[in-house]
């Protein structure tokens, strides 16, 4: 059986986790990164490991910093000569009014959700269209499709992620590459954490599901995305319990 490769970016927990742990489950080699949380991101490889899972190999770094990129693509593609499949997962949040945000924190949420999908984008396509198939998936937000009060920063690079999505589907459909987003509502992950009792119940009673997702439920989609034909590219899928 021909070995597949992934990578995750952002896969010390949550989502990111989760997507490594279901494409290890399924015989994948999976590259794990995250940015700080290196203690974290080893327990998922050993887990990995322990499971008797898909091999995986550790390339820890920012991927919202171009140089870090192309030094993680050099490590990768020492491994294999090109992904079978990119999950741009890695991601922050900011909540609060834009007139508060500061050019710092607008910086950061822009290399850490969109510039860090465009870097690792960039560097996969290069060997995916000589290899002439692959797929990126993209994990976008709900807020990215219909926008959130106090989220204007967070909903404007989500909506840019979707963007990407659309645009690169077009340049690359011709090359047998796919590319598509995944919408998510509210998932149960350490980046709800910060509300409180009362909101996660506020916000869940507005959700038809009358829940938040899980990220095995991501996690999921992602592996139906990433198995489904080529033919579907270029679509920004939600998953927000009937949210919007």
């Amino acid at each position: 059986m021909h070995q597949k490769y992934i990578l995750v970016t952002g896969s010390s927990r949550g989502i990111g986790k989760a997507i490594a742990l279901q494409f290890a489950a399924k015989g994948f080699h999976v590259f794990l990164n995250c940015r700080r949380s290196l203690d974290q991101l080893s327990q998922v490889k050993e887990e990995i490991l322990a499971g008797g899972l898909g091999g995986c190999t550790l390339v820890p770094s920012d991927v919202g910093n171009p140089d870090e990129v192309r030094r993680i693509f050099n490590t990768i593609h020492s491994i294999c000569p090109a992904l079978d499949v990119l999950v741009n997962n890695a991601g922050i949040s900011h909540t609060g009014l834009l007139i508060d945000m500061t050019d710092d924190e607008w910086d950061t949420l822009l290399a850490g959700c969109l510039s860090s999908a465009f870097y690792c984008s960039r560097e996969a396509l290069k060997h995916m269209v000589t290899a002439k198939s692959g797929r990126i998936i993209n994990i976008s937000s709900m807020w990215g499709t219909c926008g959130a009060s106090c989220e204007a920063a967070y909903s404007a690079v989500k909506s840019g992620m979707n963007g990407l999505t659309r645009a690169l589907a077009k340049e690359y459909a011709p090359s047998g590459i796919a590319v598509n987003a995944i919408a998510c509502g509210a998932v149960d992950t350490e980046m709800n954490h910060h509300l409180s009792p009362e909101e996660r119940a506020s916000l869940a009673y507005e959700i038809p599901a009358g829940r938040f997702g899980t990220t095995e439920e991501i996690a999921r989609l992602v592996w139906n995305i990433a198995d489904s034909p080529a033919y579907m590219t270029g679509q920004v899928i939600g998953i927000d319990g009937g949210y919007i």
